[in-house]
């Protein structure tokens, strides 16, 4: 009988652990207002990372490294926490629309390549002229590409793919809440993914696209004020994702509760179950929820009061 070769193992992403590349990883600053949405992009993301600013509102930050989308926005400014949630990536192309001057020299020394708009013309940064400022800035990551010699090839940043839990507790739905802003993540059977909505409202990229994922973290972290603000005299909060805390995996219409812990920023994140063995993520997107607070869980009646 003829020896027969086997096909090789596809490359996956090593952050969704989806078949795809893995290629330079870039982060991008989202406006996350009602007014920005519906945001472009953001579907491409390989993870989201959602952080509280001023007033109580939320930012996105996109993460990409296997799609890079031809148009992506609104962007936004950058944050103090932005820099300890992406030091774990390695070094990152970072692109953002702007920073205060306090702010600017610490972003200067971090591990981050400056790829934002006070540093690019408006043929990269852009005003959509359907939007309306300053929820209309625009970026073409493309041709952020031969000013990206610096930037490193995506990495792993604590977590690996794999077997659901038993552990996991089945749910319907669940509530992430700010002081001025929330998500809900209801579970589509049909498609297998927790679908999301922002304040009240399915969450629809402007390509049409229901955001949301089979991935979703809540990770409950301390949020203080830090010693930054806005020009309109608000505080920077910064959210403390260096330490240790409890979290909430959401997938396969389940959620399992683990502690994360990070001992340093230049470190990556670990997720453990009660019993101290590795959480394991679903493959696809992940979306990575920072909060203060605990999720509010509706759970399946057929599953026990945790």
């Amino acid at each position: 009988m003829p020896f027969s070769k086997s096909e090789p193992e596809p490359e996956r992403n090593i952050l969704t652990g989806e078949v795809g590349s893995n290629g330079k990883v870039f982060a991008v600053k989202f406006d996350d207002t009602t007014y920005a949405h519906p945001q472009d992009g953001v579907e491409a993301a390989d993870v989201v990372v959602i952080t509280q600013v001023e007033a109580g509102l939320t930012r996105l930050m996109g993460i990409y490294s296997s799609n890079y989308p031809q148009q992506l926005g609104p962007i936004r400014s950058a944050r103090i926490s932005d820099i300890d949630i992406l030091s774990q990536f390695g070094r990152v192309g970072f692109l953002y629309s702007g920073a205060q001057s306090k702010l600017r020299p610490v972003l200067s020394s971090a591990n981050l390549v400056n790829l934002s708009a006070e540093r690019n013309p408006p043929t990269i940064y852009f005003n959509d002229p359907e939007r309306v400022a300053p929820y209309a800035m625009m970026v073409r990551l493309p041709l952020l590409f031969e000013k990206a010699d610096e930037v490193e090839i995506v990495k792993s940043v604590g977590w690996k793919h794999g077997e659901l839990t038993e552990r996991a507790l089945p749910v319907l739905s669940a509530k992430v809440v700010w002081p001025n802003a929330s998500y809900e993540l209801f579970w589509n059977e049909t498609n297998s993914a927790f679908d999301l909505n922002f304040d009240g409202r399915p969450n629809l990229a402007k390509s049409g696209q229901r955001l949301g994922s089979n991935m979703l973290v809540v990770q409950v972290v301390k949020i203080a004020p830090s010693e930054y603000g806005d020009k309109f005299g608000g505080v920077t909060p910064k959210s403390e994702v260096v330490g240790e805390g409890d979290a909430f995996l959401f997938r396969d219409g389940t959620v399992t509760k683990v502690r994360w812990s990070r001992p340093s920023a230049s470190e990556p994140t670990s997720w453990l179950l009660e019993n101290g063995s590795e959480a394991e993520f679903a493959r696809g997107q992940v979306w990575i929820f920072l909060n203060d607070k605990d999720p509010e869980i509706i759970y399946r009646k057929e599953s026990p009061t945790p």
